[in-house]
């Protein structure tokens, strides 16, 4: 029996299946804790804003052609 357990505990030593998926978890909670601080640190805020700006600059560049558009006459329906 002591000899089963032995040669069991040199298996289970020798074995490396577990070690890559440790290592991929570990990568994977180190990026998910460094977004966390990110985000909690002001970047949502300046993306959320840089988005909202690009917002505006697509919809006044519409009202523009639209309106460039109704003014000589090329323009359909609005």
């Amino acid at each position: 029996m002591i000899k089963y357990i032995d040669k069991l505990i040199k298996k289970l030593k020798a074995s490396e299946k577990g070690q890559g998926m440790v290592e991929y978890a570990l990568i994977i909670a180190f990026v998910a804790g460094i977004a966390i601080v990110a985000l909690n640190n002001g970047l949502g805020t300046a993306v959320k804003n840089a988005f909202g700006g690009a917002a505006s600059m697509v919809s006044s560049a519409s009202s523009a052609a639209v309106n460039t558009a109704n003014t000589t006459g090329n323009g359909g329906t609005t």
